[in-house]
């Protein structure tokens, strides 16, 4: 399993400097405040926008089950693979 580098912020966070954006913050005033890029502003609003909290922690849930389904299959395939070479079945 890889490591991925935690957010300094929560969904909640990045929402609410979205919210501040929307309502007519010039797009510089919260990425100052916050200490991100314009950069980093854009790719929340093409992953955050028009959500609301709930909905990101639904996704973050969703996120979290498809992982575990993800091992679950990987884990299978590696006993069918395991089994296949002791049974000495060819693919």
């Amino acid at each position: 399993m890889t490591d991925l580098k935690k957010s300094r912020f929560t969904d909640e966070h990045i929402l609410g400097f979205l919210k501040r954006a929307e309502a007519g913050m010039p797009i510089k005033a919260p990425c100052r405040n916050g200490g991100f890029s314009d950069a980093t502003f854009y790719k929340w609003r093409a992953k955050f926008g028009g959500m609301q909290v709930s909905e990101t922690q639904r996704l973050r849930e969703l996120k979290s089950e498809y992982a575990k389904l993800k091992r679950l299959l990987a884990e299978a395939r590696l006993d069918m693979h395991a089994l296949k070479s002791v049974l000495g079945v060819k693919r």
